[in-house]
């Protein structure tokens, strides 16, 4: 006689999936983050800006990552929709939990901490 299999419980089930899906997760190769970056015309203070993050973007995120540019004159009301008060302004969508980093992007080390893309050392 064989032995009786009794169903996992909902709580073993969605441990081992979580296990599962974070493991696919290191396996992909982590996470896609999509990014948004507001700037004000197309200045060199600007520029500069736009340099600085996809520099970042391609040093630490090597592909993983989706760069949106906004220029609040010529789109001002997703300015006002994301309440953009000072440029440049980045924000970090996704993945959760929104971040935004407000001003100069120059210090690489603070650009990353302040998008929780790196652990403060």
């Amino acid at each position: 006689m064989s032995p009786v299999r009794r169903p996992a419980s909902p709580g073993t089930r969605s441990r081992k999936w979580r296990a599962t899906a974070r493991r696919d997760v290191r396996r992909a190769g982590a996470l896609q983050y999509v990014l948004k970056l507001y700037v004000t015309g197309l200045n060199r203070a600007s520029g500069l800006a736009i340099e600085r993050v996809r520099g970042v973007c391609e040093t630490h995120l090597q592909g993983r990552y989706e760069l949106e540019v906004v220029d609040i004159y010529q789109k001002p009301a997703l300015a006002r929709d994301e309440q953009i008060l000072a440029t440049p302004t980045l924000i970090k969508v996704l993945p959760a939990p929104l971040r935004r980093f407000i001003g100069n992007l120059a210090n690489v080390e603070k650009v990353l901490f302040g998008l929780d893309l790196r652990e403060k050392r």
